[in-house]
């Protein structure tokens, strides 16, 4: 096993941040451009939102899948082939002849996408010592969070410099290919991987979603990022309109309030190990709550710092939800980790869905009242949890 600092644990920790940051830069780059699509082909909010949803939705269909073909044939193979297709789809997209084309690939593209977030922290575990296990996830989290940034924040610049939406998909996926040429040696190969049977896993994969401790948490996990980052669209979408009429590329700018959510998680161990796990992740969706508030101003700071404060308590309960999961079980710990990933991006593709009646009732203040709906249900669920493992708030 490849040990803290060393030249192996150097080269993998490298790729697997690199490649994640390849991930999330290609699932994201559509957001910033869906007021652009919603002109360019005549649709609501709703229609133009599923440019993120489907990708979202494909991202959640293909973990389970990609974790059990990863299992049986190595998790090399499955990272760089699935981020390699994934990459030549989004370079496809700029040429896509209509909008239902554009989704079809977006939804494909998805798919492929989940091949490395479903697989990467197994190899971690297999290669790594628990020592360099801890640092290198850290810096796997971290390039997710800078990916996802980086697709929002550049795919609106391409799109608003050039004026067309296809560019950012063009220049984003012509640079990804090229960084994606690094990782075949770069990442070391598997030396522990060992195939596992031929068993489907049903046994297992039904246990984890009818256990008490872990279902709440999958819920929570799943409706906060549904009104999260579906928040943004809205936002996006009201911003772009008169009388504000933000250009792309400022609206792309927007989502540099993510590192809020970064700073977030890095503290959120100290908070969890003051404070407990149930308290930090119950304060984190209040907070959430309150600072949903600011979309009932118009005013362009306070949606600002309306965001800078729901993305710090946004990505402070994700870290509490997936160390609940962590901590709950004690066999087949991957499965259960990636079904709270399954239940994360299937909300996050059903929240521009959710919205879109608060959207057109009420604008933004419409859709303050659809999030704090969401989140009272969120923190009964979290009060739930309190009481069914105490243990847990250590």
């Amino acid at each position: 096993m490849h040990d803290l600092k060393t030249s192996p644990w150097w080269r993998a920790t490298l790729a697997l941040g690199l490649g994640s940051m390849l991930v999330f830069l290609n699932l994201y780059v559509a957001q910033p451009l869906l007021p652009m699509l919603a002109q360019d082909f005549s649709l609501s909010a709703l229609g133009a939102g599923w440019a993120l949803s489907a990708a979202t939705l494909g991202l959640a269909t293909g973990l389970l899948f990609w974790a059990r073909i990863a299992d049986r044939i190595g998790r090399k193979r499955v990272m760089l082939g699935t981020l390699l297709v994934a990459i030549v789809l989004g370079l496809l997209m700029a040429w896509a002849p209509n909008y239902a084309s554009l989704v079809a690939l977006r939804g494909l593209q998805g798919f492929f996408l989940a091949g490395l977030p479903a697989t990467a922290v197994a190899y971690m575990g297999e290669e790594f010592t628990p020592r360099a296990l801890v640092t290198s996830i850290g810096i796997y989290i971290a390039a997710n969070s800078l990916g996802g940034i980086g697709g929002r924040v550049f795919g609106g610049l391409i799109a608003g410099w050039s004026g067309h939406w296809q560019q950012a998909f063009l220049v984003l996926s012509a640079v990804s290919l090229l960084l994606w040429a690094l990782l075949p040696r770069l990442l070391p190969d598997s030396r522990c991987f060992v195939p596992a049977g031929k068993g489907d896993g049903s046994h297992a994969l039904l246990e984890h979603v009818r256990n008490p401790l872990l279902w709440p948490i999958y819920l929570v996990g799943g409706l906060n990022f549904m009104v999260f980052l579906n928040q943004y669209t809205y936002v996006a979408f009201y911003l772009s309109a008169p009388p504000v009429s933000m250009a792309p590329a400022a609206l792309g700018l927007l989502f540099l309030t993510y590192l809020t959510g970064t700073l977030a998680s890095g503290v959120s161990g100290i908070l969890i190990s003051r404070f407990g796990l149930t308290n930090t992740l119950l304060a984190a969706i209040v907070l959430m709550a309150l600072g949903s508030l600011g979309l009932f101003s118009a005013r362009l700071p306070v949606l600002m710092a309306t965001l800078l404060i729901d993305s710090f308590a946004f990505f402070l309960a994700h870290a509490c939800a997936s160390s609940w999961v962590g901590r709950s079980v004690t066999h087949n710990r991957a499965l259960a980790s990636s079904l709270y990933l399954v239940f994360y991006y299937a909300g996050a593709s059903l929240g521009g869905l959710y919205l879109y009646p608060f959207w057109q009732a009420g604008g933004l203040p419409g859709v303050a009242v659809g999030m704090i709906v969401v989140m009272s249900i969120t923190a009964l669920l979290t009060v739930r949890l309190g009481r069914v493992q105490p243990c847990c708030e250590a």
